[in-house]
């Protein structure tokens, strides 16, 4: 599962295919489900930035409730689920990131862990998106969810699954209505090993309130003073 992930530059410009988009706003170093966050999608004018509530909420759905559960989604059974199904025929985004969040299992207590390219380059997870019209409200509420596979080797020791990380020419295939379903199902696969980096950070990050720096620095463990012997 991905449950947090960062955004942490400023100014971004990512190239997708032949297109390129910048995306330009607040430094988000913790975001979480149900927080908006920026997501690439293609209209008749080309490639936007939109802001999206993180939490897929499917058409069908009373409440929202359900989009805590719907925060990522399978790659393995995308085309069989209710949930996700229609929207990976046509409603297919990227979701704009710089690195992502893991927490490994230590005894009673988690150690979270930053996922991060080590040339820093932009990541473009797979996602898909939904429109949802709340009883009561004018004008829909758009969300995403991140689209999941097994991990890599530099994730698989903290955690089982990772976000389906997307290049420049998969991305654009990711988004080109006229990809077959079949092509899309074998973009999802697990990032190369190489190029990547992990390294241990605060666990602050694990609450939502914090979205600071202090969220993406990296966590020296300190052992516990020893007695003295003399």
């Amino acid at each position: 599962m991905c449950g947090r992930y960062s955004l942490a530059k400023e100014s971004l410009e990512v190239t997708v295919g032949t297109d390129h988009v910048r995306r330009r706003g607040k430094p988000r170093y913790n975001i979480a489900p149900s927080q908006r966050a920026p997501v690439i999608r293609r209209n008749a004018q080309g490639l936007v930035v939109d802001e999206l509530r993180w939490g897929l909420i499917p058409e069908w759905s009373r409440d929202d409730s359900i989009g805590f559960s719907l925060i990522n989604a399978r790659s393995e059974t995308l085309a069989e689920k209710p949930a996700f199904r229609g929207a990976l025929r046509i409603r297919r985004c990227l979701v704009l990131a710089d690195g992502f969040y893991e927490w490994q299992a230590l005894g009673r207590s988690k150690q979270p862990w930053r996922f991060v390219r080590g040339d820093g380059a932009p990541l473009l997870f797979a996602g898909l998106w939904e429109s949802w019209q709340p009883t009561g409200r004018a004008t829909p509420m758009e969300s995403f969810t991140i689209v999941t596979t097994p991990p890599s080797a530099v994730v698989a020791p903290i955690h089982d699954r990772m976000p389906a990380c997307l290049g420049q020419e998969t991305a654009a295939l990711w988004l080109d209505a006229s990809t077959a379903p079949e092509m899309l199902l074998a973009l999802l696969k697990p990032s190369p090993e190489t190029g990547w980096t992990r390294y241990r950070v605060n666990p602050v990050v694990g609450q939502a309130r914090h979205d600071g720096p202090e969220c993406i620095e990296q966590h020296i463990e300190t052992l516990p003073e020893q007695p003295s012997l003399f």
